[in-house]
């Protein structure tokens, strides 16, 4: 890598203008990320896109990344996203059976089967933030978007309500990139011993949950699973499976309460909530910037850049999302009219998100039911910006407050 890097912001103040300026560079550019980690990003939606599908570019760092196997930054904040043993960051035919453990339980059936139950959950928080609007502004993102998602990937595997707290504000940890390499051990630690304290807990009384399936899974003979990645698999399903839709049910609100032509509309029916859902996840991705994969081999761009053999690649939906070349000089526009709504932000290739569907499913329920329960929904002051989450990882909020109208 011979141009100069950029300094990524570890607290993500201004993630789509640094993206504008990345842009500007290249199709890829150098950047350094908190702890001195070298990178490249991808700044456009096509070259993202051809990335995500290229075999030459891998999500092992055990087997591509030589900073790594060298045993460099393996006490920074990157070793909870890539110092683990799962699906996320594996490679080849190693990923395939990895993914084959976890993608049955978010089939499609299997999703709309959980309708009901994201219904129930649903009216039970907006009847618990009715009842709350009597004091005042209610925190939309502590009232509803982040209980929604916390209590329906919990049921699924079967993490007791004593230990949910304890889970979300680990999660929360993960994502701060703007942790010491202590606090980020801290977290790793402790997010080790909760779910090896969940499985002891399962093994000892299975239940019917993920879980339980899993480690019967893991003690069958000659099944490959491993206690490591049986522990890590839990550490993505139940991590990822809430934190994304907490962050696109916050961005869908703010976005529609910002935008009150377009709100109009949707209440109006003039506008389906598919189209809201799809372009909040192009304009505002859960996630802005997603660590690491690194070049099997040398990779030359279009543009005549090219990636070295052992760089790492930051994955850039945020970019991407907002890409002029793929969306026209208007893509920094949220439009839920627009025709081509096409994005990455569940990924793309055989590292497709097998939550989506789930996802989808939840803020498919969760916002048409909160506006219909409170049509006067506004923002508590719009005259003062939304806190977004210090992460240069997550894009979305760390407090949402609202009046219920």
């Amino acid at each position: 890598m011979g141009q100069q890097a950029v300094p990524i912001d570890p607290s993500g103040r201004d993630i789509h203008g640094e993206a504008d300026r990345l842009r500007a560079a290249g199709s890829a550019t150098r950047v350094e990320l908190p702890g001195g980690i070298g990178a490249w990003a991808p700044t456009g939606h096509q070259v993202l896109k051809q990335l995500l599908t290229d075999q030459r570019v891998s999500k092992d760092p055990n087997q591509h990344w030589p900073a790594w196997i060298d045993g460099g930054f393996r006490e920074t904040w990157v070793n909870s996203w890539v110092g683990v043993t799962n699906m996320f960051t594996a490679y080849g035919a190693n990923h395939r059976r990895l993914r084959k453990l976890v993608s049955p339980a978010f089939t499609k059936r299997r999703t709309d089967a959980l309708a009901p139950r994201v219904e129930a959950i649903t009216a039970r928080l907006l009847d618990r933030m009715a009842e709350a609007a009597a004091e005042g502004p209610v925190d939309l993102r502590a009232a509803y978007a982040h209980p929604l998602p916390m209590e329906v990937i919990c049921e699924l595997f079967g993490l007791p309500e004593d230990r949910r707290a304890d889970t979300a504000r680990l999660v929360g940890e993960v994502i701060d990139t703007t942790a010491t390499p202590g606090e980020a051990l801290a977290t790793w630690q402790a997010f080790q011993e909760l779910l090896a304290g969940l499985v002891e807990a399962k093994r000892a009384r299975p239940g019917d949950d993920l879980t339980s399936v899993l480690i019967a899974t893991r003690d069958e003979e000659d099944s490959g699973l491993t206690e490591a990645e049986l522990l890590d698999t839990l550490l993505l399903v139940i991590g990822a499976g809430h934190e994304t839709t907490v962050n696109l049910i916050g961005n869908a609100v703010h976005a529609l309460l910002t935008h009150p032509g377009h709100l109009a509309r949707v209440l109006g029916g003039d506008i389906p909530w598919s189209d809201v859902i799809e372009e909040t996840l192009r304009w505002a991705p859960s996630i802005a910037n997603l660590p690491l994969r690194y070049a099997v081999e040398d990779i030359e761009l279009p543009d005549g850049i090219t990636i070295a053999r052992g760089d790492a690649i930051l994955t850039t939906y945020a970019a991407a999302g907002r890409d002029p070349g793929r969306h026209g000089a208007d893509a920094h526009h949220f439009d839920p009219t627009r025709v081509d709504k096409e994005h990455l932000s569940f990924g793309h290739g055989v590292h497709y998100c097998v939550g989506a569907p789930l996802a989808r499913l939840e803020a498919s329920v969760a916002l048409p039911a909160l506006f219909a329960r409170f049509p006067g929904l506004r923002l508590a002051d719009p005259s003062v910006p939304a806190g977004q989450v210090e992460s240069f990882i997550a894009y979305g909020f760390g407090a949402l407050p609202v009046r219920l109208g």
